[in-house]
């Protein structure tokens, strides 16, 4: 008994840690409705100013909380200019395009940060008078541990009085409630964003800051602390304060406890086994019962409606028509006319991911479908194909037809339960299903070979050379894209289209929405795990990489570089990035610096994507529809 309350304690310690960060997160997202998916960034760089603040001023008590001042409010100026600067100016866009660009800013920390601070990991020391540890049950129970638990509801305290009990909280209510009326009363609604953006990164900051006397500053700690925050934010209910600290709380104890208890099993699993997966099936769990949260509320369109910008369809014109006949032209010539070998991986692989892209344009374009994870049945697609080929023995062309056999199987599944909901805590539960397949892949090292992965995955030897692997996978993308836009046509798509924009309406005429985008789902996932299986022979193995945050989330770009409202929008976008990031790895090793830049500057110069842009440009065509 003894025991679990110390490991009680010690995941209280950690639910406050991360609820500092999560506040941070739900008071930004609670007002701008912006997805901060730099939010991590900003936790990391606390760390790092407040690590090297405490070199220069010593370790003392009082250089120690003035290093841990100073870098918070640095972060907190570094947000508030991040919304100046970047997401001012979106705020007109589709709310994806916000998710975009603070992608882009976490590639621009990273290097910044390995530019100024190296590599290597920065140790941070506790200050003095909480750098002892208390007699707790018989137990040694760390000082700097009890301090963090008391300081969360501190901490929370005063966010609930700032919010409800001043007049800026009242203006940031009314801002999030009715911003026309508060337009209307002469109310300077931007500082109030502006305001509200910075608190939330001082906020985490804070939480990085703090964090440091009990781990170490280092560049990999932005993406390790994000997945767990989207998940307090979600569970609590995006926007609710208390609900983040509440939802922290059951997060930490529920991984402190699978810790603690490594060794035991339930059927046949351990609880270490469990821990990575187990807060994802909490935020599922969470969502299918409760949608919004624990304390939050149903969500209600606001102003922008939906999160994707809905356009009509129109099918391609003449000159669309002659550009796409002499791309496919060139591209069948590239071998011919003596593409090396590299050029020709290169196309190989943009040809793969405008697949793996372009499914996932189908399913938020036409669908209005928003995945975070959209990963997971990419890298289901790449796991059949290869368990096909190692397990099975199969060959390549046998084990190809298994990708999109269990990458639909995993999209039926997952489908059924994410499109009963809506908005982001739709998106939210793709991720959360995402995450739970990453652990089983990372975990299962029986079946999948773990971290490691599947390796020697090769092509039959008709396809081992490097031009006959770019034909095959040229000519399985186009059919598949061929299909993709035949089912975007059909009665199928305008039914899809119907539900995207008035669900009501499609619903008052007959169409069972919800069915509508589950096919959609499933369809979805099974163009994803064609590429995968593609994906896999090209690079000759696989790891549970394929279906992480990060694979998800460069779909994501690819998707809204090249324009969500338009079918060849995901090519052209998997192309640029694609090319772009294999060429910016070539030149330095600050190419995130400068892809994340290019991001950012396209998202606010080109905020339709760049097949948007070129519509637009070229309306003024002969042949061009009105």
């Amino acid at each position: 008994m003894d025991s679990l309350i110390i490991q009680l304690l010690t995941g209280l310690a950690s639910a406050s840690s991360l609820f500092l960060v999560a506040s941070g997160l739900t008071i930004i997202f609670g007002v701008t409705r912006v997805v901060n998916f730099a939010h991590g960034s900003l936790y990391m760089l606390g760390a790092y100013i407040a690590v090297s603040l405490v070199a220069l001023w010593g370790g003392q008590a009082g250089g120690f909380w003035l290093a841990v001042l100073v870098a918070v409010l640095a972060v907190g100026l570094i947000g508030g200019l991040l919304e100046i600067t970047i997401l001012r100016r979106l705020y007109r866009s589709p709310e994806l395009f916000q998710l975009l660009a603070t992608f882009g800013v976490v590639l621009i920390v990273q290097d910044v940060t390995l530019a100024i601070w190296g590599p290597q990991d920065r140790f941070g020391v506790r200050p003095p008078g909480l750098d002892g540890a208390y007699l707790l049950l018989g137990h040694r129970f760390p000082v700097y541990d009890l301090f963090l638990i008391l300081l969360a509801p501190l901490v929370l305290l005063v966010l609930w009085t700032l919010f409800n009990r001043t007049r800026w909280g009242a203006l940031v209510r009314a801002a999030t409630e009715d911003p026309e009326m508060l337009a209307s009363l002469g109310v300077n609604q931007r500082w109030i964003l502006t305001a509200v953006f910075a608190l939330g990164s001082l906020l985490a900051g804070l939480g990085g800051a703090l964090e440091l006397p009990k781990g170490s500053a280092n560049l990999s700690m932005d993406m390790q602390i994000i997945a767990s925050v989207f998940v307090v934010v979600v569970v609590g209910g995006m926007g609710s304060i208390l609900g983040a600290y509440l939802a922290a709380v059951l997060v930490s104890l529920i991984r402190t406890l699978a810790v603690a208890n490594a060794e035991l099993s339930v059927l046949g699993i351990t609880m270490w086994q469990l821990e990575l997966v187990s807060i994802f099936i909490v935020m599922a769990v969470v969502l299918v019962v409760r949608p919004w949260g624990l304390l939050g509320r149903p969500e209600r369109l606001h102003k922008g409606g939906l999160p994707v910008e809905a356009t009509v369809l129109r099918r391609p014109g003449l000159w669309l028509k002659a550009v796409m006949a002499l791309g496919i032209l060139i591209l069948c010539l590239l071998p011919i006319l003596g593409a090396g070998n590299y050029s020709l991986y290169l196309f190989t692989e943009m040809a793969v991911f405008a697949l793996f892209a372009a499914s996932l344009q189908f399913l938020m374009g036409l669908g209005g479908v928003i995945s975070f994870g959209h990963a997971a049945y990419f890298g289901l697609g790449a796991y059949g194909a290869a368990l096909a080929f190692k397990a099975l023995a199969l060959p390549m062309e046998l084990a190809l037809l298994a990708a999109p056999f269990l990458a639909a199987a995993g999209a039926l599944f997952f489908g059924w339960f994410c499109v009963r909901l809506s908005g982001v805590y739709l998106a939210m539960l793709t991720l959360a299903f995402a995450q739970i397949t990453w652990s089983i892949a990372f975990q299962w090292e029986g079946l999948t070979g773990g971290d490691n992965g599947l390796l020697g995955v090769w092509p039959s030897e008709w396809a081992a050379d490097s031009a006959s692997f770019y034909y095959l996978v040229l000519a399985i993308c186009l059919a598949c894209l061929f299909l993709l836009r035949r089912f975007a046509y059909a009665p199928f798509g305008y039914a899809l289209r119907a539900g995207r924009d008035s669900p009501l309406g499609a619903e008052a005429i007959g169409i069972d929405v919800r069915l509508q985008r589950w096919l959609a789902f499933t369809l979805a996932g099974v163009f994803a795990g064609v590429a995968g299986g593609l994906f896999v022979f090209m690079k000759g193995s696989i790891s549970p990489d394929a279906m992480a945050i990060p694979q998800s989330v460069d779909a994501l770009a690819m998707v809204l570089l090249g324009g969500v409202q338009s079918l060849t929008g995901p090519i052209l976008g998997a192309a640029i990035f694609t090319g772009l990031k294999a060429e910016l790895v070539s030149l330095t090793n600050y190419w995130r610096l400068l892809l994340g830049l290019l991001i950012v500057g396209l998202c606010i110069l080109f905020p339709r994507g760049l097949a948007g842009a070129g519509r637009e440009m070229a309306a003024w065509l002969p042949g061009r529809r009105p």
